[in-house]
């Protein structure tokens, strides 16, 4: 067996739990990269529930972190492994029927809060650095019927953790901003070449 029972199910899984890049989601489960990603938009396999690969021991989390780590890598199918409980940092998980509003949510948060990372947004939405560079860049293939929606009311995630995350980009922001230059001290006006008045030439006007 060269790719893991239930492919699409388990690249569901694999989207919502892990940061693997959609090539290599794709090779795994022996999909296009282009189903992958229309996993992760939310337009392929909208009803479809995913599957964990490491609680039915075909897949290590060990051999995730491997992966994750080096996006040039690929999974290996292992059916003999004990399945880990330990869960790596990764896009949340996001509920079957709410899939189709991420790039509606992804485009908001771009529009509103440009100072958010890709990280940060991928985190939130539960979503991934291709499709949101896709929608800012207006490459993404469904850019036309995609309308900005705040992500809070769509139930992608909550209010206090849009929050977090735009008080973090703006500390991040004031960390990264450019030290602004001391304005310099005025300097005499014998140093500046600056005109002084001559009070002989005065005087001088005075006897004429």
């Amino acid at each position: 067996m060269s790719q893991p029972l239930m492919p699409m199910a388990t690249a569901v899984w694999l989207i919502d739990n892990t940061s693997l890049t959609f090539k290599q989601i794709a090779r795994f489960c022996g999909l296009h990269d282009l189903e992958v990603q229309g996993i992760a938009d939310g337009t392929v396999g909208q009803s479809i529930a995913g599957i964990d690969p490491t609680a039915n021991g075909q897949l290590t989390w060990a051999e995730v972190r491997r992966c994750q780590d080096d996006p040039s890598a690929s999974l290996v199918l292992s059916k003999g492994a004990k399945p880990e409980q330990t869960r790596t940092k990764g896009p949340r998980y996001t509920p079957v029927s709410k899939r189709q509003d991420k790039p509606d949510a992804i485009a908001w948060l771009l529009r509103h809060h440009p100072e958010l990372s890709d990280t940060q947004i991928s985190r939130l939405v539960g979503t991934t650095k291709p499709t949101i560079g896709a929608i800012r860049e207006r490459s993404h293939w469904n850019i036309a019927n995609i309308r900005a929606q705040d992500p809070v009311a769509l139930g992608l995630c909550k209010q206090m953790e849009l929050d977090e995350a735009v008080q973090k980009a703006a500390i991040r922001a004031q960390k990264n901003a450019p030290a602004q230059p001391e304005s310099a001290p005025a300097e005499d006006a014998a140093d500046s070449g600056a005109d002084v008045e001559n009070p002989a030439d005065d005087s001088a006007a005075s006897d004429l």
